[in-house]
């Protein structure tokens, strides 16, 4: 059976639950081993349904990969500049899908808000993901104020000139 060819496409409130079951699935798999047990916790509880509903209904963009009616990526955005959320589903990596999201959320919001400068916080498994599309840490691996174990990154870009949205 053929590989289904991905679709990006803009996340809605009822998507949040699709979200939610991929975010959950994949924290538990790569990111929980390495953080303290309250904090990974306290993360799955911001990955629930309802925590993601409010944050798309709050104006956070959610952009999704599915492989036909697959959820296989995530990326979500604060503010045009803070890449909150990025996920790819462990049977989906190493297909590109993680580029083509990030670019996919970086274009987004270089259009709505002519964003140069963006910012995440990367849990150790994902710094060689972050560091491969560009990013750099700007800061030693600390404890956010959740509690978890995260290295600060940047990326800047060209400014490019903000369209309508």
């Amino acid at each position: 059976m053929p590989t289904p060819p991905v679709r990006l496409c803009l996340g809605h409130p009822e998507d949040a639950r699709a979200i939610s079951v991929l975010a959950r699935r994949v924290a538990r798999r790569w990111i929980l081993p390495d953080q303290p047990q309250d904090a990974g916790q306290a993360l799955l509880e911001r990955l629930g349904t309802r925590a993601l509903r409010e944050r798309m209904l709050e104006g956070q963009r959610f952009h999704l990969a599915w492989m036909g009616q697959t959820l296989a990526g995530i990326a979500a955005m604060r503010d045009d500049r803070h890449l909150v959320q990025f996920f790819v589903g462990t049977r989906w990596q190493g297909r590109g899908i993680a580029r083509r999201l990030w670019q996919r959320a970086m274009a987004d919001a270089q259009r709505r808000a002519g964003t140069s400068r963006f910012t995440l916080n990367a849990t150790r498994c994902a710094v060689p993901v972050y560091l491969h599309l560009g990013f750099q840490a700007t800061g030693p691996e600390a404890f956010s104020p959740s509690g978890v174990l995260t290295t600060p990154m940047v990326l800047e870009t060209a400014p490019r000139h903000r369209t309508r949205a």
